[in-house]
């Protein structure tokens, strides 16, 4: 059965109010707005599968992938035939974070396992429980959640890497003090060591190892410049467990050893990338 949702120019609640829900939709359900709405729409899929469709085609989105429609866009969406569709949406005002993305009807993306999609998912369950609870702050903590999403999924378009090596980037993130061994982290990503090693140089452009050790330094250098820390506490509060090879590697990248780099001005250090 197809409803009908007719909204005017007029129909967005005063202050951009944000509504959301939690579906659980046999195929059944659809919607059209041959109107469209003032306002966007965002979506995650949990499981099954929906579709969206507008003037410029359909669009389907399935568990993991996340919808994003743009306000006065005429459009019908509901479950895939022969399917459930359970998701979590939102309708919200126009915010800032929309102008980072393709400028389409509907843009449906899957962010890849790991970080980002945990990130996403909390942020589409705290925009749902603080949309209901509506207790202090709570459209600002909504609109937040909203923003990490959009931002993520910026980021996931700006990206384009294969994801076995975004994977690997996030875990070389989160676990930067450890030591890491190619072999481990090829082993997350189901690949052999010198598959990931070729791979991982191809998308990014350096070794793993390079790539670790140039965030290490980043990292080094700034809580040095703004936390007050030593050369060698900096050195291992980042992993660095020999200092004479952190200070090697810091003098070739900034020019300077970090002991000279703790000792001046902030004004007159390098700058960090």
């Amino acid at each position: 059965m197809i409803r009908f949702d007719r909204f005017s120019e007029n129909d967005d609640a005063p202050g951009g109010t944000i509504i959301t829900g939690h579906f659980r939709e046999n195929d059944r359900y659809a919607i059209q707005r041959p109107a469209g709405r003032p306002d966007c729409l965002i979506a995650l899929t949990i499981s099954g599968e929906g579709y969206f469709r507008t003037p410029s085609g359909e669009r389907r989105c399935q568990a993991n992938q996340i919808a994003i429609m743009r306000r006065g866009v005429p459009h019908e969406y509901g479950t895939v035939p022969g399917q459930h569709w359970e998701f979590i949406w939102a309708h919200f005002s126009q915010l800032s974070e929309i102008g980072y993305l393709p400028d389409e009807d509907v843009l449906v993306v899957e962010l890849p396992e790991g970080d980002s999609r945990q990130r996403a998912s909390r942020a589409f369950h705290s925009l749902l429980r603080d949309s209901r609870e509506r207790s202090a702050y709570w459209h600002a903590l909504c609109e937040n959640a909203i923003q990490e999403v959009l931002l993520l999924v910026a980021q996931r378009l700006e990206k384009r890497i294969d994801p076995r090596v975004e994977r690997v980037l996030q875990l070389l993130t989160k676990s930067m003090q450890e030591e890491m061994r190619v072999d481990r982290l090829a082993s997350a990503v189901n690949l052999s060591a010198s598959r990931l090693s070729h791979l991982f140089k191809q998308e990014m452009g350096i070794s793993i190892l390079d790539y670790l050790n140039d965030m290490r330094l980043r990292q080094a250098a700034l809580l040095m410049r703004h936390m007050g820390r030593s050369a060698t506490e900096a050195s291992l509060d980042v992993g660095f467990n020999n200092y004479n090879h952190f200070a090697a590697l810091f003098r070739r990248k900034h020019g300077t050893s970090p002991r000279s780099f703790a000792k001046q001005p902030s004004e007159h250090r390098i700058h960090e990338e």
